[in-house]
């Protein structure tokens, strides 16, 4: 038991920074936007979640172990809870497990779950995490909605085919990332520059910090608009994004910025929970 145990918590140290970045978000949206959610689906969403979060932790934590020996010292690997060779066989064998509990759900998810498998060997082994700032946020973009559209399948009562609603939801999500994920990398800039990374705000401060400032007000208003957001939801769903696009042109050091970007994801959950408002009041 106490090996299983330690087995379980190296598995959990492998996602553990981003729970709240994935699979928390992740999982809300699904609930919020599957077309008609079924209470004992939510267990199986976050296990899928996580699952496939798990894969591509592993794949990108075993491309360079020393780097997490200076600020990330309680990951698996650089606190030595599983050598690189054993952490290279469980990146591999985690791609037919994904597809095997995929399947089970239904054959759309499992293509998800290739699609996701696919995406994080681009990400991580073909490189575009330490690519040009446009591939990055791309990949990023389309990776975590290949996440969002496994999470809201596995979350629905059909787990074949997503309403108009769903799709929409999901295609806005990656959009706003493709368009504002660098407000992630301007808190990890110094990290980025060590590593030569060529994210936007390495290549151009100035712009990163105005595109994310303006992306964050423009998304919020045209989600308003196509949303239908009432006088209360609109004031709501407004300040955070004023906040945070404040945060980011005022308040630039890099403890400032990581508190503007647990903003910034405070502002990402109202854009998650808007689907369901929707089919709320509208559906």
């Amino acid at each position: 038991m106490s090996a299983i145990l330690r087995h379980a918590k190296t598995l959990y140290l492998f996602t553990k920074s981003d729970i709240k970045t994935t699979v928390i978000p992740v999982t809300l949206f699904s609930l919020a936007t599957a077309p008609e959610l079924r209470g004992s689906h939510v267990p199986h969403t976050i296990f899928w979640v996580w699952l496939h979060l798990l894969q591509f932790d592993v794949s990108n934590q075993t491309l360079c172990p020393d780097e997490d020996k200076h600020n990330k010292k309680d990951r698996p690997l650089p606190s030595g809870r599983i050598s690189l060779n054993d952490a290279k066989v469980l990146r591999w064998a985690l791609i037919p497990i994904c597809w095997a509990i995929s399947y089970l759900y239904s054959v759309e998810t499992f293509y998800t779950s290739i699609a996701l498998s696919f995406l994080t060997m681009v990400y991580n082994e073909f490189g575009a995490h330490a690519g040009y700032w446009v591939v990055r946020n791309l990949s990023v973009a389309v990776c975590y909605g290949s996440f969002e559209l496994g999470a809201t399948l596995v979350a629905s009562a059909n787990r074949e085919a997503l309403d108009k609603i769903a799709i929409a939801a999901i295609c806005i999500s990656s959009g706003i990332l493709a368009t504002t994920y660098h407000a992630q990398d301007l808190k990890d800039i110094h990290g980025d520059r060590i590593a030569g990374r060529r994210t936007l705000p390495i290549v151009s401060p100035t712009i990163a910090r105005l595109s994310v400032a303006g992306g964050l007000l423009i998304w919020s208003v045209g989600l308003i608009l196509m949303w239908k957001l009432q006088w209360d939801a609109m004031l709501t769903f407004l300040a955070p994004a004023l906040l945070t696009a404040y945060r980011f042109l005022v308040l630039k050091t890099v403890p400032e910025d990581q508190v503007s970007f647990y903003w910034y994801n405070v502002w990402l959950s109202c854009v998650h929970a808007l689907p369901g408002y929707y089919r709320h009041f509208y559906t």
